[in-house]
């Protein structure tokens, strides 16, 4: 098993484990990854998770050796209108690839559409490049390694990064920045990557870990609805007109108001105690 998936009382780690393959993913080790989010997902003790790589490298993405030669070979299929060979039939489909990068509305298995409202904390302990920076995207908080780098690397090979990076890029960052990393596709060090927004914190490679994971327990001290209400109302009102926004969180407000988590955080303010959270 490349991909280990570790909770310690709320919080989840998630780690990629291919060092001799840099950490790079195929279709399978994609297909673990995807089973790993799902499982947090749907874990209802599981309130945040962390992602990181083993050794000097976070994760390089897609194995050029392997999963690239699948997706040119399931573009030509699809471009010859040949149904046979869209999926390589192995135990994982390429819609398991982009539940892997947290793509919200990526398929399942289970025919369903993939969401995820929990916090994910990335640890980005070494080299962080391409489907790597993909996965990035769609995580919270971010810490990286002083001997990290960043990388955007697809152009540098003729492919394009289709795991959401013109479209997170431009959101997440300013114009110019998102084409600094779309259009140069060079290495990006931690300190820019800390003046773009990129990141919120560069410490050395030893605290990474203990960074998320102090993020991690900050996280716990709150109520999980309230938590996964606040990514969901952000996530879901930001693209849209003022007015449209405003009722939406007012939706979530209602929600989290009404819930047995908020008469508990009132009465353990009330009787200066930490709070016992349920979840509901």
């Amino acid at each position: 098993m490349a991909i280990h998936y570790e909770k310690d009382g709320h919080v989840v780690t998630i780690t990629i484990d291919r060092p001799e393959a840099r950490n790079s993913l195929d279709l399978e080790h994609f297909g673990q990854l995807a089973d790993s989010w799902i499982r947090y997902r749907d874990d209802p003790e599981a309130f945040v998770a962390i992602l990181t790589g083993v050794g000097d490298v976070y994760c390089v993405g897609a194995d050029l050796k392997k999963f690239i030669t699948q997706v040119t070979e399931r573009a030509a299929a699809l471009r010859a209108g040949d149904s046979k060979k869209i999926e390589p039939g192995e135990n994982y489909s390429f819609s398991d690839s982009l539940v892997a990068v947290l793509r919200d509305g990526a398929e399942t298995r289970d025919g369903k559409k993939f969401e995820l409202y929990k916090p994910v904390i990335a640890a980005v302990n070494g080299l962080c490049a391409a489907g790597g920076l993909e996965m990035m995207w769609s995580t919270d908080l971010r810490v990286i390694s002083e001997e990290a780098w960043i990388q955007l690397s697809e152009p540098r090979r003729g492919l394009f990064p289709g795991g959401g990076s013109t479209v997170h890029s431009v959101r997440q960052l300013s114009w110019c920045n998102a084409m600094e990393v779309l259009l140069l596709a060079e290495r990006i060090l931690p300190q820019r990557a800390l003046e773009m927004g990129l990141v919120n914190a560069v410490v050395p490679r030893d605290q990474v870990m203990a960074k998320a994971r102090e993020w991690a327990a900050t996280i716990c001290l709150n109520g999980p609805l309230a938590v996964r209400a606040c990514k969901e109302s952000a996530k879901k009102s930001t693209f849209l007109d003022l007015k449209s926004a405003l009722d939406t969180e007012m939706s979530y407000s209602s929600g989290v108001f009404g819930s047995e988590d908020a008469k508990e955080g009132v009465a353990a303010f009330r009787e200066k105690r930490p709070p016992v959270w349920k979840g509901r």
